[in-house]
């Protein structure tokens, strides 16, 4: 027999968030209160609650004598398919490069084991923050082998994607990434670079790029602003 667990309007309110993200994401414009309640049958405060919770996160705006307007916009990046951040937004705008640092450091214990060289060894390290339309988005954390990175020093750094600069200075294709998704907070110095508030939302990316032959070549740390991207793949149960 079906059961109905006892819910509040606050888990309703959640629920119908959920189901006007995806509109919103969209740039769809919402339909007014009332034509809301009927749609999905639910009572005003309901509606009015979800709403709420859109603007809280940044997504929607509640303007005197106009109604409710997207303000928020989203960005998709893809998992299912090893890309540049350039190459990924490039229907959406220009995707420049504050270079930050660029230069040989020491490897540590945990590049070194990584990559696959001595510890201590030098690797290329390169640090960005990496703007769409001008608008800060990611900022970045790359090692590389020697080999591999010291050539991408002599070229544009600020304005080409690593990935594409690795393929043509080394004559050679990356084959896959293994990669490490999780949520955090933003700590105060971060917060700063990329322009939110501390304790902000950000997605931190861990990824081990690799050549097609499977030698590893590029260790990144990235963090990516929460309210700026949202992450998309089709996943096969295969």
């Amino acid at each position: 027999m079906p059961t109905t667990s006892r819910r509040t309007r606050s888990d309703a309110a959640r629920q119908l968030a959920d189901l006007l993200r995806r509109q919103v994401l969209a740039d769809e414009t919402l339909p007014c209160e009332e034509d809301l309640t009927v749609e999905f049958s639910a009572t005003r405060n309901t509606v009015r609650e979800a709403l709420a919770l859109l603007r809280d996160d940044g997504l929607i705006a509640r303007l005197p004598g106009v109604g409710t307007v997207v303000v928020g916009h989203k960005y998709p990046h893809g998992l299912n398919r090893l890309a540049g951040l350039a190459e990924v937004l490039r229907e959406h705008g220009e995707v420049t490069n504050d270079v930050r640092a660029a230069d040989l450091v020491p490897a540590p214990a945990v590049v070194a084991h990584r990559l696959g060289v001595p510890e201590r060894s030098e690797v290329v390290y390169l640090e960005r923050l990496r703007r769409l339309d001008g608008v800060p988005l990611s900022l970045d954390l790359t090692y590389l082998l020697p080999e591999i990175g010291k050539p991408l020093l002599a070229h544009d750094l600020a304005g080409r994607d690593v990935f594409a600069l690795i393929e043509e200075t080394s004559g050679q294709r990356l084959g896959y990434a293994d990669i490490d998704v999780e949520a955090l907070n933003a700590d105060a110095e971060t917060a700063a670079v990329l322009d939110v508030q501390p304790g902000a939302a950000l997605l931190r990316w861990e990824r081990l790029t690799h050549f097609a032959d499977g030698r590893p070549v590029d260790l990144e740390y990235i963090r990516l602003r929460g309210d700026r991207l949202t992450m998309r793949a089709r996943l096969d149960r295969s």
